[in-house]
């Protein structure tokens, strides 16, 4: 009785955490549009900090039906010994899919969309329109949709979805949605949905840790093929940058003894 009774008041009380998460208000539009300016401002300040960590990051890719075969790839992104970034190849084995194959566009998006970041710079780009509220595990979020306003003939690659923001410290937690882009003319290329988790490094910023992608492709020729894709981001750690310049220590100078007076002219 004493356990079943303990269990029943958690759940009481993890209801009464969600009701109260729930129960919270809409924010109005005024509010909505200083809630953009802030978490977007946030995620410049966090895309400037996560240029200053190295981590790896693991890509894979899997044929689930029909069943075929897979991609994988492991890569140290750290700097050079000018302070460069740098994206170093550790683990490739030999490609084995049978069905698909992987574009440019799709090593775009492994870099720079699925860990998608909405910065003050970027913000132009979209449409960001204010939904609903939501948790996230036991995160109270914001949950705005975004997607781009024009796709340009760059063959930039841009993220079309929705995003939960953290209420309090104003940063994205979590994003689902897919990549998407100008393509030319004749091209058949499919591209997954995709939900991409992150979690706070240092206390301080909430970086993408895990992508994953569970869809079907249905290409234009009536082909479909399912795929699952999962993308890691781990062993952050603070680049320590090096510095050109250097203090030597030495010896203590000897003191300089005074320059004597001229002497005065003889009369």
């Amino acid at each position: 009785m004493l356990r079943r009774s303990s269990t029943f008041v958690c759940v009481l009380l993890s209801s009464s955490v969600l009701f109260a998460a729930i129960d919270k208000k809409d924010p109005t539009p005024e509010q909505v549009q200083d809630i953009i300016n802030k978490f977007t401002q946030k995620e410049t300040e966090f895309a400037k900090a996560r240029e200053q960590y190295t981590y790896r990051q693991t890509a894979k890719l899997v044929e689930t039906a029909p069943a075929g075969g897979s991609f994988e790839i492991v890569e140290e992104v750290s700097f050079d010994d000018r302070n460069r970034r740098t994206a170093h190849v550790v683990y490739s084995p030999v490609q084995s899919l049978e069905h698909i194959i992987m574009t440019p566009e799709d090593e775009q998006d492994l870099r720079n969309v699925m860990p998608f970041v909405l910065t003050t710079e970027s913000r132009g780009e979209y449409n960001i329109t204010y939904k609903k509220r939501e948790q996230v595990d036991e995160i109270s979020c914001y949950v705005f949709s975004v997607t781009p306003k024009e796709l340009t003939k760059d063959r930039k690659r841009y993220f079309d979805g929705d995003i939960w923001v953290d209420d309090q410290d104003l940063q994205i937690v979590k994003t689902f949605g897919r990549a998407t882009g100008h393509l030319g003319r004749g091209e058949d290329q499919q591209f997954p949905k995709f939900e991409t988790y992150r979690e706070q490094i240092d206390g301080k910023y909430w970086f993408p840790t895990y992508t994953y992608a569970d869809d079907t492709l249905n290409f234009k020729n009536g082909e479909s093929y399912r795929i699952r894709q999962t993308v890691k981001y781990d062993h952050y750690k603070k680049f320590q940058f090096k510095t050109d310049s250097s203090i030597t220590y030495g010896k203590e100078a000897p003191e300089t003894p005074p320059t004597p007076p001229p002497a005065k002219p003889k009369n």
